[in-house]
């Protein structure tokens, strides 16, 4: 018998969304913004570096993150993320997507509880 993680992945394009979501709202460096996905969440979705800064890569050379130096709150030089107007578009768009995907997964698991 396994043991059942306590995180699950996450389904493909919800990092990207989360990113652009949160960054929409604030730019941040990395470090931060993997925190408070964290905290926002109440600790249920823990975005690991190695998902994190490749994500933020992609993200820069489609054109939907600009980013610049600036320093952290402990004084020290990082890379601060700022979303595009291109990202802000995309950002509509998926999150009009998910709000019909998740629609749907909503009534499927209505249904089968009735």
């Amino acid at each position: 018998m396994t043991k059942k993680s306590e995180y699950r992945d996450l389904f493909p394009g919800s990092l990207e969304l989360m990113i652009l979501q949160t960054l929409n709202r604030k730019p941040m460096h990395g470090y931060a913004l993997a925190r408070h996905i964290k905290a926002i969440s109440d600790d249920l979705l823990q975005i690991e570096e190695g998902s994190l800064y490749p994500a933020l890569q992609r993200m820069l050379k489609t054109g939907w993150l600009e980013s610049e130096a600036g320093l952290s709150a402990r004084n020290r030089p990082v890379r601060i993320f700022k979303v595009t107007e291109a990202g802000r578009k995309h950002l509509e768009e998926e999150l009009s997507s998910f709000e019909k995907m998740f629609a749907g997964i909503t009534r499927v698991l209505a249904v089968a509880q009735s």
